[in-house]
């Protein structure tokens, strides 16, 4: 599939998407949202890739957030509210893929934004970078990105992100926990690859069970969870993988996958 903006590659069973709209500042309009969900898409249905990375072709800027043109335009509300269906839709897809995700920002993540990235399982973050959620500040409120900020930021930062509308620097978000690394800029790109490789080599059939538990289990009571959670561990001990990465330890040799 062809894509108009974002660019698409794959190497090394990695899965590059890159927002490629330098001119909006990778403004998330409908058209950019729906080739992300394709380009998801088309990277969990690959059976060659094992890592996905999602970053920006812009020198300065990830994403500044929704397309702010598409909220004042004269269209029927109904098509605005279907509109919105993007965002959860993305998110869902991400957690569900199976596959393990690294959001690379070498630019200021804002707004909606800061949702999409935060939908990754990781986020290595380039000096410089800010993140933060100015709708507020434009009479606006990130209402689709309020639930995955509560589940990775202490509440009160939270809120604090959420009123305010400021913006952090990668350090300080790295401190409350919106990133996992912060890089200076020579080291970036070396940085991301790094984990992307480490994460592609992994057993894709253990990595898709454990992807798919940390998804489910995150809003379930305790107990239930314990339950849920004992039932995937019967599965994994089931798979040709867990039994070769087991041996290949103990032979000291790198294992040979077999799972999907």
């Amino acid at each position: 599939m062809s894509y108009t903006t974002l660019r698409y590659d794959v190497g090394d069973a990695v899965a590059t998407i890159a927002l490629d709209q330098p001119d909006t500042r990778n403004a998330l309009s409908d058209e950019l949202l729906g080739e992300l969900i394709a380009a998801f898409q088309a990277a969990g249905d690959d059976p060659e890739v094992r890592c996905v990375v999602l970053t920006s072709t812009h020198e300065k800027v990830f994403s500044s957030g929704a397309n702010l043109a598409g909220f004042a335009a004269e269209v029927p509300l109904v098509h605005k509210h279907f509109g919105t269906e993007r965002f959860p839709r993305l998110f869902r897809l991400i957690g569900e893929l199976g596959k393990p995700t690294i959001c690379a920002a070498n630019g200021h993540v804002l707004a909606g934004a800061l949702g999409i990235a935060l939908a990754c399982d990781l986020i290595i973050a380039r000096e410089g970078a800010r993140f933060g959620t100015p709708e507020i500040n434009v009479g606006a409120f990130p209402f689709m990105i309020m639930a995955l900020i509560y589940r990775n930021v202490p509440r009160k930062k939270c809120t604090e992100l959420l009123l305010l509308g400021e913006q952090i620097s990668a350090e300080e978000a790295e401190r409350i926990g919106i990133v996992n690394r912060v890089v200076p800029a020579d080291q970036f790109d070396d940085a991301v690859r790094d984990w992307a490789l480490k994460l592609a080599s992994k057993s894709p059939a253990i990595m898709k069970l454990g992807k798919d538990a940390i998804f489910r289990q995150q809003d379930m009571a305790l107990a239930d969870a314990f339950d849920y959670l004992r039932s995937q561990l019967t599965i994994a001990l089931s798979t040709e993988d867990i039994e070769e990465g087991v041996k290949a330890f103990f032979e000291k040799r790198e294992p040979r996958w077999k799972g999907p």
